[in-house]
Order: structure tokens, then sequence, then C-alpha cells
């Protein structure tokens, strides 16, 4: 089918061929695989299994949104605060205490699918009214922002590893403004994979810097099945857990209306299946071991860089992930990929995010000379940026959660006007 009035946006109903469908579903894949494989690494869990239900998670998904929502489902950072302090996990190797971290996450599920039904059954007003265009913005550029120094670390700190991610950062932009039609719809893909070639021909060939080890690789089966966890509940777990719900509905809520600009279109309508669906696939993927799941901020930049919405664009991304999580090698494969690659690439997709906020604001007329839109903006940004922690025993809020918090309590906070009493000409006369 083709995009509607010969635009040349790609919307979810619209499909490209299969072949290239596939191809483009394959940069999705590309696109979160460092989220979804760093994600677990930092809290312990096994990556081929976070892989195999990011792409489960992403079929679950769009069936609950009937493909009206394009969406990868990846692993979610905002787990890792909580799923550490509910472990106790030293931050190396496998976490031995994962069943406890996945009783915790069901319950976050359950609560964030809880959402998802209240809303389908109340309608968004509410939501409307807790989450204004103004805070929708600042927690999109939130979610970019306390990203930023992921992307920048992962560059590197030589000259030579910076400059490798500043190639990879002018690669992307090329392949997406210089290369023609379909091709200019790949950039993540074709930027990339010619980084990765430059790095090889001049760390492997030219020995300018660590060569790109295949040993790993080369020792991986090509199909294994992931060892599967169960979870076990505890209720100090589930507690300090739990209210991850919060932020993941937050971080939702950007990312559908910021798709639904991007596309042109109000989702809105859409929101409740969305929560509903994203809580069942955290449910889902805690129960095998897998980490909490979200609709993916790498994602919404490749979509916003290609203009390809097309949900069956993301079905072939979720297939090749299953495929990918049952295969070690390719899991060893891309581990290859050099860390200045990789932030190079983070860089493009993390600021598409962020500016996309700014388009937010654009379109829905914020009032930036509102003091309360400035204070509650600023400081939330800032927040993130800095990546400022708040522990409160043994909870632990920072980053995003933190960020989204302060946001909604200045932003209704200053939202109160006191009016001083009316004083008229009777009640001001001497008695």
């Amino acid at each position: 089918m083709a995009a509607e009035n010969g635009s040349s946006i790609l919307y979810p109903e619209d499909s490209l061929p299969l072949a290239k469908s596939a191809v483009a579903g394959f940069q999705h894949v590309i696109a979160m695989f460092g989220g979804t494989i760093l994600c677990p690494l930092l809290m312990g869990f096994d990556p081929n299994i976070a892989i195999l239900c990011s792409g489960l998670s992403t079929f679950l998904f769009f069936l609950v949104v009937r493909g009206r929502i394009p969406s990868y489902l990846g692993s979610s950072f905002s787990f890792i605060a909580v799923v550490i302090a509910a472990t106790g996990y030293s931050g190396s190797g496998p976490n031995p205490n994962i069943a406890t971290a996945l009783g915790g996450i069901i319950a976050t599920g359950l609560v964030y699918a809880g959402i998802g039904f209240l809303v389908l059954a109340t309608g968004t007003r509410w939501i409307e009214k807790l989450m204004p265009p103004a805070l929708t913005g600042a927690i999109v550029a939130v979610i970019g922002l306390n990203l930023a120094p992921v992307a920048v670390q992962d560059m590197g700190k030589s000259t030579f590893e910076i400059l490798l991610g500043l190639a990879t950062v002018a690669l992307v932009a090329t392949a997406s403004i210089y290369l023609p039609a379909f091709l200019a719809r790949l950039p993540i893909l074709i930027g990339g994979g010619c980084a990765y070639l430059l790095y090889f021909g001049l760390c492997n060939v030219g020995g300018f810097g660590a060569p790109i080890d295949f040993s790993g690789v080369a020792a991986a089966p090509w199909i294994g099945i992931p060892h599967f966890v169960a979870p076990v509940f505890s209720v100090s777990a589930s507690l300090l857990i739990a209210p991850v719900a919060i932020i993941l509905v937050a971080e939702n809520l950007g990312h559908v209306r910021s798709i639904g600009i991007m596309m042109g279109r109000n989702l809105d309508p859409w929101l409740g299946r969305a929560f509903l669906g994203d809580g069942l696939a955290t449910i889902f993927s805690a129960m095998v071991g897998g980490t909490g799941v979200t609709t993916y901020a790498e994602n919404m930049g490749v979509m916003a860089i290609t203009r390809n919405f097309s949900s069956r664009t993301f079905l072939f991304a979720a297939l090749f992930a299953v495929c990918f999580g049952l295969s070690p090698k390719f899991g060893a494969l891309i581990q290859t990929i050099p860390q200045s690659i990789m932030g190079g690439l983070s860089l493009v997709v993390f600021g598409l995010i962020t500016s996309a906020a700014g388009r937010i604001w654009v379109e829905n007329k914020v009032d930036f000379t509102d003091p309360r839109i400035l204070i509650t903006i600023g400081v939330a940004v800032m927040i993130a940026a800095g990546n400022l922690s708040l522990s409160i025993g043994d909870f632990v809020l920072s980053g995003i959660g933190l960020a989204t918090l302060a946001s909604l309590i200045l932003y209704h906070g200053l939202g109160f006007k006191f009016r001083p009493k009316m004083v008229t000409a009777e009640s001001s006369t001497t008695e």
C-alpha cells in the first residue's frame, strides 16, 4: 500500500515490499541493540534472553495496539537503579538474585497494565491534565539528555576514539541526506556499517588502534537456547521496583505523542492500549528472565530520520530479534562493534530524541514566556543532564525518574494561584 496522499511518509498501515521491509526492520534491530544489550549487562541479566524477549514483547505490543502505534520494545533503563538496589548486585558477571528482581519487575508490569485499563475505561482527559504538552516535551527532552553521558562515554577518551565516533556521526548524516530514495531510509545501518569497516581497516589492517577481536564469535555456537529464570516474589523488592511504572507511563506517553507529531496524527486515543501492551509485555518478559521493557527511544530516532512508520517494519525487527536471541554467535558478533562507533550512533539517535521535544513545544504553541513553564522545563532538564539522584532509605530515584517527578510537582504546584481577598469600599470604611 502506498503512503497516503503521495507523501514521503510511510504510515503504520503502509508497507514496503517484503525485502525492503526486512532491511528496514534490521536497521531498527541495530538501533535498539546497543541499549538492549547494555541494559541487561548493567543489571547482570542474560543479554540473549533480553534480546529474545524484546522481539516477543514487540509482537505482543503490536497485537494489543492493533498495529496503530509503530514502536519497538526494548530493555528499559528505568529499572537499572532499583534492580541493583533490590538485588545488591556487585556490578560484574551474572546477578545471583535475578529471580527476586524479576518478581519486582512483574509487580511493575501489573501496575502499568492497571493504568492502561484505567485509561481505557475513563479516557485520556486526566492524562492530558496531568501531562500537558509542556510537560510531555520536557520528559522527552529529559530522556534524550539523560542518555547523553552514555553516548559521550561510549565514544571513548582518546583522540583517535573520539574522531572515529564523530566520523560515525558524519557517515550517518551523509547517508540520511545525500543517498537516494530508499537508501536514505537506512542511515543507521549504512553509516554504522561504513564506520565499522573504517575501524576494521584502520585498526585490524593498519594497526592504528586496538583491533576488533573475533575470537568470541568463533567460539560461540550458531544456535542456543538461553537459560530461562523463574521469578521469585518479594514484598520488599516489589515495593521498591513497582513505582518505576509511573516513570514508564510518562516515558511511553512522551514516546507516543512524539511519534504522533512526527507522523502528523493524534495517537492519544491509543494511549490506554499502549500502556496496557507495554505492561503486559513487561510481565511476560520478566516471567522468563528478561528485563522490563518499554517503547524504545532509539527507534524513535530512526523513525525521525527515515520517516518510515510502517508497522510491518517492526514485525520484521521483532522477528530478527527473536532469531538473534536464539543465536549466541550473533550476540558475540554484535558485541565486537567498537565502543566509539556505538557512541557515535548513540549521539545521533539520542540527539534526535532531544530535538523531538522542541517539535512538541512548537506544534502545541507552548508559551515560553510563562515563568511556570520555564522553571519546570529548566529544572527537569538540568536534573536529567546532571543525573541527579535522591535516596530515601533503600529507594533510589535518579535521572529520568527524579526529573519526571520534579517536573510534575513544579508544574502542578506552581499552577495554584492565590488571589488576595477583594477589599470593597464598604469593608474599608472605618467604624
